[in-house]
């Protein structure tokens, strides 16, 4: 059951209630029976994942380390792969 956002159009007062796609609900606080069901955000903005500041900068830096590290030892792969006669 999805949770709509109603506004009470005799008290004024906006609340939330858990109700039936296409239902109704009588307002908490008034008891009044003409509400409206009002547009409401879906979700909280999404927190921000991961790392900021110093620590993103610190990861960075040891992914491009790891990074140079293999590609070096690519290069040497393939440079003594080169030097073997078939």
């Amino acid at each position: 059951m999805p949770l709509y956002e109603f506004h009470c159009d005799e008290c004024g007062a906006r609340f939330e209630a858990l109700v039936a796609a296409g239902g109704t609900t009588d307002c908490p606080a008034c008891g009044g029976e003409r509400v409206s069901r009002r547009w409401s955000q879906i979700s909280p903005p999404r927190v921000p994942v991961g790392l900021t500041g110093k620590a993103a900068a610190e990861s960075n830096a040891r992914r491009k380390e790891r990074e140079a590290q293999r590609r070096e030892r690519s290069k040497e792969k393939r440079k003594r792969g080169a030097d073997r006669d078939f």
